[in-house]
């Protein structure tokens, strides 16, 4: 089945993007569209020489127009964030680049699932969101897909483990604010409190969390930008979409009720489907990680008030 898939900013995460999808043959199509014309050719040109390579995929460079008929649009454009700064201190930036360019999209492609990349996330999905008016399953955001995987991979190095054996979700904002959910890890089933066996030194949670929500400072710091984990979480999601999984991902998606958070969107476990989020998981945390939760939904929501929604 032919699938086209729209990726918008061809940045650092925008092209990292491209590539994991064009190895992985996820799409049959991928179209690139960036302010910078010439650097979505460049990106187009480089990775046609490589589809000898991979799945049968054409890549071109286009405008929004091109993007009609994409089954995802992928959102990644917008400012860097830079040494020092939280993604949060984007907002405004990027929010008045979203707002030019939604409806640019939605026009050419209106039943598009959009999957909103560039940060801050959580306020740009909702950004998103509000300027479309699409209904909410049709715009998530990358959420804390990757900070999930960040956690499952560090708590696979303690045990000695394959991380693909470990179940762990970091919930709420994708930044300062986001929660480890210790009540609901596992690996193999077991839950965290059962595994001595494993003959590890004791488990070092704040440690472990710090270096979880600081990984993309750290690696900010150390080469300027983050884009293969993102881009690999990408295509995660992606793939879940394309081939109506149903799978549970940590999308950051709009949240009105749930654990007593009303108009915001964050990352929770949800159901993700062929038509984007399906259901947004009820899950039973601990008291502490729900307030946690509802401390994330209202930092971010202070966030939303200051930008006029």
């Amino acid at each position: 089945m032919d699938v086209r898939i729209s990726i918008i900013g061809t940045g650092l995460v925008g092209s990292s993007t491209a590539f994991a999808l064009l190895s992985a043959g996820t799409a049959s199509e991928l179209v690139l569209v960036d302010i910078d014309r010439q650097k979505a050719e460049g990106d187009a040109m480089d990775l046609n020489h490589g589809v000898s390579f991979v799945s049968p995929v054409q890549v071109r460079a286009g405008d929004f127009s091109d993007c009609k008929g994409s089954r995802i649009v992928i959102y990644a454009a917008g400012a860097n964030q830079k040494p020092g700064e939280t993604r949060l201190d984007l907002a405004a930036r990027n929010v008045s680049i979203l707002k030019d360019t939604i409806p640019k999209l939605q026009k050419a492609c209106p039943d598009a699932i959009f999957l909103i990349v560039a940060n801050p996330v959580d306020i740009l999905t909702y950004a998103a969101l509000k300027e479309s008016g699409l209904p909410p399953h049709q715009i998530i955001g990358s959420g804390t897909v990757l900070d999930s995987s960040r956690f499952r991979f560090l708590l696979s190095q303690h045990f000695g483990v394959d991380a693909r054996n470990v179940h762990a979700y970091i919930v709420g904002e994708h930044g300062d604010t986001e929660v480890p959910l210790w009540s609901l890890a596992n690996i193999g089933g077991a839950d965290l409190h059962h595994i001595d066996f494993f003959g590890k030194a004791p488990l070092d949670r704040q440690a472990i969390f710090n270096d979880v929500k600081n990984a993309a400072y750290q690696i900010i710091e150390r080469k300027g930008a983050t884009f293969y984990g993102i881009a690999l979480a990408v295509r995660r999601i992606c793939e879940t979409i394309l081939r109506d999984e149903h799978s549970v991902l940590t999308v950051s998606s709009r949240v009105n009720g749930l654990y007593g958070i009303n108009d915001v969107c964050l990352s929770l476990p949800c159901l993700v489907t062929a038509t984007g989020r399906e259901t947004i998981l009820d899950l039973p945390l601990s008291f502490e990680e729900e307030r946690s939760l509802r401390d994330s939904a209202s930092s971010l929501r202070a966030v939303l008030n200051d930008l006029g929604y």
